[in-house]
């Protein structure tokens, strides 16, 4: 399977990179950012706060990237931190940057991955949560994080609010009549090579929260960084 995603960031870690990644929804594209969204440093207070939610090892960080918030979780918490990614480019420059726990695997499909308890703490940031893609896969996903996580376990997770008016700026964006809910469809490309159109359905709180019901979690916080953009806070038990 091409990987134009993963391969572009690898070869800006290596100092490879010679073309930008584009970010392409039909004739619209955008370069992207790579070294704010998976290099750059975040802030201090970022960490504090998820500290401030009991975040603790064991840690799964889903969607890892570049390690960026692995490698400050490694640092922070005593005990095991593990990043993971579908990406095997991604995988490898974890561990060329040194993650010490970078596992390829499917956020999707975390059963395949990781045995039961495992996890204290969960972390999402990067709006993986969209990939759900509607809300039935959604109560799944939470079955399955439930599933490797520990009792009074906390996941903090993000997406974007599709009822924001600035969500419809998003390269990509469709609108849904549903109440609550989105379209982002786009694909990566990299000199010449073209990536598997992703389908992302964005969500607003309320939805997250009705698909919380019945299930072993809760929705104790949002916070919104923008407009459109928020973390959610779950607690299990």
């Amino acid at each position: 399977m091409t990987d134009p995603f993963g391969r572009a960031i690898r070869e800006f870690h290596r100092r490879e990179q010679e073309e930008p990644l584009w970010c392409v929804d039909g004739d619209d594209r955008l370069e992207h950012p790579i070294e704010r969204f998976y290099f750059a440093r975040r802030e201090e207070s970022v960490y504090d706060t998820l500290d401030a939610d009991r975040l603790a090892a064991p840690l799964l960080d889903l969607g890892a990237g570049a390690g960026r918030d692995v490698l400050r979780f490694q640092k922070r918490y005593d005990g095991p931190v593990v990043g993971l990614e579908p990406s095997t480019h991604l995988v490898e420059t974890m561990r060329e940057r040194g993650v010490e726990r970078a596992v390829a695997g499917d956020m999707v499909a975390l059963r395949e991955s990781f045995e039961r308890d495992r996890f204290r703490a969960v972390h999402a940031h990067g709006t993986q949560l969209g990939l759900a893609r509607s809300r039935r896969r959604l109560r799944e996903f939470l079955a399955d994080l439930a599933f490797v996580t520990t009792d009074g376990a906390v996941a903090v997770l993000d997406n974007y609010d599709p009822e924001a008016e600035s969500a419809r700026e998003l390269l990509g964006y469709r609108p849904d009549p549903t109440p609550g809910t989105g379209y982002r469809v786009m694909h990566f490309e990299y000199e010449g090579d073209v990536g598997d159109t992703l389908l992302f359905r964005p969500f607003a709180p309320d939805v997250l929260r009705a698909a919380c019901v019945g299930s072993a979690w809760t929705v104790s916080a949002v916070r919104y960084t923008n407009d459109h953009h928020y973390e959610a806070v779950l607690r299990k038990g």
